[in-house]
């Protein structure tokens, strides 16, 4: 017979263990990602002269994971507090939301830019058509527009008309049998996750069909890791958190015994801060692609265009995690 909701016990209590791994992952992430991330836009702003597609996205995605990293000091209170909760319901539901929406923005925002890419290497002369600076603003508008619509649902994640007494955790029993909520999350991800793997399977394979033939390195070029490193370090971060949320999810629905409730509990605020490094490497990878960008601008300073949209290993030397290849910028030393 399944066992109903009110009949569950609710493990409220964390093992400490759990508090101490927020700690120590939160704090390096928040000091270190808010000073890359802002120096990132520095450079964004005061050095690279010419704006192109992937500078773009390079600012929607800094300043999505910049307002993720304001939450997490927050965070870290509020694990603490646990059921103690008093700096007001509101304030919660508005940390909440830039939270978990601007996670998701992210996500969206990183899969535009391998796209990009992809099209931009594997297919130089429908780039020239698809790709422009006013349709990769409209791209991120979009996303940011669609996303903030989640405040609807982030609002509610305690339920309607309570006080909140346990921020970031402890939802209501409702949340957790919201089925479409699920559903819209984990499709976000895996998607993304689906498409970045083809798109950045085909731009590995062109990046070695057009290899120079004197090229001594027969496996693997720096721009071919750098795609690969791209990818991988979006799964590491963000695929065990959505394989543990949609356990849990099993779990509060009764179809994974209850006994494993606290175990999967710890693990979803485990993997979550997991996931939140994402913003911090993201940081560190914008300021010294861009501080190499600003360094070639100065070396070269008319750049052909036509790097923007052919392979060359010069060029996508630009690509790095969760950003796009800068070509326009550079050219050959």
């Amino acid at each position: 017979m399944v066992q109903s909701y009110s009949a569950q016990p609710e493990y409220r209590t964390p093992h400490a263990s759990v508090e101490l791994f927020q700690l120590i992952i939160y704090t390096p992430t928040f000091i270190l990602g808010l000073l890359f991330n802002i120096m990132a836009l520095s450079f964004l702003f005061c050095k690279v002269k010419n704006l192109s597609e992937s500078t773009v996205y390079m600012i929607a995605l800094i300043f999505l994971d910049t307002l993720l990293l304001f939450t997490l000091p927050f965070k870290i209170i509020s694990y603490h507090l646990q059921d103690h909760w008093n700096l007001g319901s509101v304030f919660c539901s508005t940390l909440e939301s830039l939270y978990f929406v601007n996670m998701y923005g992210s996500i969206l925002i990183s899969l535009c830019i391998c796209v990009d890419r992809y099209i931009a290497i594997c297919y130089p002369f429908v780039a020239l058509t698809l790709r422009s600076i006013r349709k990769a603003a409209m791209v991120c508008a979009l996303i940011c527009l669609g996303t903030s619509a989640g405040t609807l649902s982030t609002f509610q994640l305690h339920g309607k008309g309570h006080n909140i007494s346990s921020c970031f955790h402890n939802f209501s029993k409702s949340t957790w049998q919201n089925a479409g909520l699920l559903s819209t999350l984990e499709i976000i991800f895996f998607g993304s996750m689906v498409a970045m793997t083809f798109c950045t399977a085909q731009t590995v394979r062109c990046l070695r069909r057009h290899r120079k033939p004197d090229n001594p390195q027969t496996h693997s070029t720096r721009a071919e890791r750098i795609v690969v490193t791209n990818l991988a370090a979006f799964l590491v971060c963000f695929t065990p958190y959505h394989v543990a949320y949609l356990m849990y999810f099993l779990v509060k629905n009764n179809v994974i015994h209850i006994s494993f409730q606290q175990v999967l509990r710890d693990l979803v605020q485990v993997t979550l801060c997991w996931a939140n490094l994402n913003c911090c490497l993201d940081g560190v990878c914008y300021y010294f692609v861009l501080k190499d960008a600003a360094d070639r601008q100065r070396q070269k300073s008319h750049p052909s265009s036509l790097h923007s949209y052919f392979p060359t290993e010069q060029s996508c030397f630009m690509l790095f995690p969760s950003a796009a290849f800068t070509g326009g910028s550079l050219t050959k030393k």
